[in-house]
């Protein structure tokens, strides 16, 4: 019995393509709602905790997630987050409209849409192993990075010049309106289950051992647990930098939104380029040291470039080389653990790998508006020795404090790759650890129309 819904890679093009729709609508919201917290505010640490609840309820659920991945239908699963989002959007949109929207409320819907958001990667993943035959998985990925890049670069844009004419309510609409399209693409394709004896054995199995399999797993590999702690420093590290861009060029430009919007469209272009060039190349034999001498590169020279920068041109460039080399680590990280891992097991270890490697960076995006705040602007807005010496690198006033925090963290960052350099489990893992047999083949999608 054939399926009459879309199926294979066209279906799966189907799916990417509202996804697409969807988070062009979401960078849209999230670019307006910066600019009226940071109006409503004026502090670094009301954006930071809005990354901060819509982060860590995502991160912290993701075992439970993948476990539950594993036992119920996945299609339903990205439905339902979904929806989730597009709820939490539809009521920040109710409170703006009647003039009841305080910041704690966006703190509130981004914890709403990020508990549910934390079954949508690792279904969204698991499925397209299922989907897709596996010398089809590369171009998956790349389409997968080039959608939120297009996002990036677009979303900020268009947000940017829509807010004077149709507002905050008019981008929220919009916003509503990618969420439906993108549940609509979900419900019209086929999106197979896993084999049938691998849903029961998990349904069989106690899901509080499921949720700590994944943990378990990696414990018993140094290369994993080494490669797994690189990334939990370097996110740790990233964000305590990151979190504070926008409050960061918002400072120094007297709240220039154009100006904003054009850094965050080239960190989106220089993520295109990036995804176009390796999907044309193909990726390196030696992923692992490709994906240390690209987090080495990005380190040091992205984001040092974004620290000391103060105008547009020099914000650009650290933009382009912050992101350039990102789609080439995210790919070589990915398909090692692809390679790696069971696929019967990959949701679980998956959850785990989300979890540890992550949760450094969501406990720190608060912590990275108080240092802001409290330490940093502080410390280059006065006159001590200290504050008069790195003037030169990050010069003085609104923003030099954070622009401080961008290089110190860069730097640090540098330093996490050369130690992974440096660790022969992690610059080894790709010899030390077999590479996996192909899986059992997929179950239709129950839910499909036969004929």
């Amino acid at each position: 019995m054939k399926s009459s819904r879309p199926s294979g890679m066209f279906g799966f093009s189907v799916v990417w393509f509202g996804q697409v729709v969807s988070l062009l609508g979401t960078g849209m919201t999230q670019f307006a709602l910066t600019i009226w917290a940071w109006q409503v505010t004026g502090q670094a640490t009301a954006l930071a905790l809005v990354g901060f609840f819509g982060y860590f309820p995502r991160i912290v659920l993701t075992p439970l997630a993948g476990a539950l991945v594993d036992r119920w239908n996945r299609k339903a699963l990205m439905i339902t987050s979904d929806l989730a989002a597009g709820l939490a959007t539809v009521a920040v949109f109710v409170l703006y409209r009647t003039g009841g929207l305080q910041i704690w409320h966006l703190f509130a819907a981004a914890a709403f849409s990020g508990a549910f958001g934390s079954f949508q990667f690792p279904a969204y993943q698991a499925s397209i192993s299922l989907m897709l035959p596996k010398e089809q998985y590369t171009r998956a990925n790349t389409m997968l990075g080039l959608a939120h890049s297009i996002s990036t670069v677009f979303a900020p844009m268009a947000a940017g010049a829509l807010l004077a004419f149709i507002g905050i309510g008019g981008i929220l609409t919009i916003d509503i309106v990618t969420f439906s399209f993108a549940v609509g693409t979900l419900l019209i394709v086929a999106i197979p289950q896993p084999a049938a004896h691998h849903v029961a054995e998990a349904k069989g199995r106690n899901l509080l051992s499921d949720c700590l399999f994944g943990f378990r797993y990696v414990a018993a590999s140094r290369s994993l647990t080494g490669l797994l702690l690189l990334f939990f420093a370097l996110n740790l590290l990233m964000t305590l930098s990151g979190a504070v861009l926008s409050p960061m060029i918002l400072a120094r430009t007297g709240n220039d939104e154009l100006i904003l919007g054009t850094v965050q469209m080239l960190f989106g272009i220089s993520g295109l380029v990036g995804g176009a060039l390796v999907s044309i190349w193909g990726g390196p034999k030696r992923k692992i040291l490709a994906l240390l001498a690209a987090i080495l590169v990005t380190s040091l020279f992205g984001n040092v470039v974004l620290g000391v920068g103060r105008s547009l041109v020099v914000w650009g460039v650290g933009a382009f080389l912050t992101t350039l080399l990102i789609p080439m680590a995210n790919g070589a990280s990915h398909a090692i653990w692809q390679s790696k891992i069971p696929i019967h097991l990959q949701g679980r270890v998956f959850s785990a790998r989300i979890l540890i490697g992550q949760i450094g960076g969501a406990i720190t995006i608060p912590l990275a508006g108080v240092l802001a705040d409290r330490a940093f602007e502080p410390l280059m807005s006065g006159t001590s020795a200290l504050a008069r010496g790195l003037a030169p690198l990050v010069g003085r006033g609104p923003g030099a404090g954070m622009g401080l925090m961008f290089v110190l963290f860069g730097l640090l960052g540098a330093a996490a790759a050369i130690v992974g350099f440096a660790y022969r489990p992690i610059r080894e893992i790709e010899r030390i650890l077999p590479d996996i047999e192909p899986d059992d083949p997929a179950e239709p999608d129950a839910t499909a129309t036969t004929r």
